[in-house]
């Protein structure tokens, strides 16, 4: 595996099928659009594009969509995808503040390519946020959860990333963590044969099998580089994936650029955020993605 800068859509089409939407630099569409978007190193990503929910006047019952340009990016952990319901919760709360955009990382759901678990998956990120870009939204935030949290980061840090506010969730502070038993079956997925094969078939996430040449940057390295970029770093205290020693280091490392909220009782990632949380974190993204120029 090798890292690599942030990358660019090169060319999308759209999926046979999928809804369309009229679209102009200055009015982000208002339908439902699903694309492949084609990154940087040539492969195709499944995303999904949601419009900014419709706000209904309470005196009637005719609505219009609600204004404002924001799009938030959501990034999901490993063995998801745009389609599975957790994720869809996620996109289907936040869309209460903005248009968001889902997409199936690499070896993940109807996206091409093999997952190297937070290596080459910086471009699909960086192909996502450039398509909120090229649909006429002015600002973006990026919301990743575990892996897809330390893509965030990790995509942020880069100063042509081009996001507004960055919320990395249950993320690993550093790579080859196993100090719990639920990382360790990870590593046993990723690093055996038998692993690999279990999470094609059983998980239905094609995985790489050759290591890291060079090990990209860690999420606590990159933290730093991610100023003056507004940055929330959210993690569970019943995580039983990466203890809290983790959102402690990147939040350290991010110093006063950094906010860290520690949830009381919440497991791990997508299926641990709930509706309250959702509903925090979309409050803080239209707050601090809107307000902020992009770098």
């Amino acid at each position: 595996m090798s890292a690599g800068p942030a990358g660019h859509v090169t060319r999308s089409f759209d999926i046979p099928n999928s809804e369309t939407a009229d679209q102009t630099p200055s009015r982000p569409p208002r339908a439902r659009l699903r694309r492949f978007l084609r990154t940087d190193d040539g492969v195709n990503i499944e995303a999904v594009y949601d419009p900014k929910a419709v706000v209904y006047n309470a005196s009637g019952n005719t609505g219009a969509p609600s204004s404002g340009h924001l799009a938030v990016v959501v990034a999901h952990g490993f063995t998801g995808d745009a389609n599975r319901p957790h994720v869809r919760r996620v996109a289907e709360m936040l869309a209460r503040y903005g248009s968001v955009i889902t997409f199936s990382f690499r070896g993940h759901g109807r996206s091409g390519g093999h997952s190297t678990v937070g290596d080459r998956e910086v471009l699909d990120l960086a192909a996502a946020v450039r398509w909120a870009r090229e649909l006429g939204h002015d600002h973006i935030a990026t919301v990743g959860f575990s892996m897809g949290g330390s893509i965030v980061l990790r995509h942020a840090a880069d100063p042509d990333a081009g996001t507004d506010a960055v919320v990395s969730v249950s993320a690993p502070a550093r790579w080859y963590y196993r100090g719990t038993a639920p990382m360790r079956r990870v590593h046993w997925l990723v690093t055996r044969p038998t692993g690999r094969l279990l999470g094609r078939y059983g998980f239905r996430t094609r995985i790489h099998h050759r290591d890291w040449n060079p090990v990209p940057l860690s999420p606590v390295e990159s933290v730093p580089l991610i100023a003056p970029t507004p940055l929330l770093i959210v993690h569970g205290d019943s995580d039983g994936y990466f203890p809290v020693d983790h959102p402690e280091m990147l939040a350290a490392a991010a110093g006063e650029n950094g906010e860290l909220w520690l949830e009381r009782g919440m497991g791990h990632a997508e299926n641990a955020a709930g509706e309250e949380l959702l509903e925090r974190i979309g409050g803080w993204v239209t707050k601090k993605g809107s307000g902020a120029a992009p770098r």
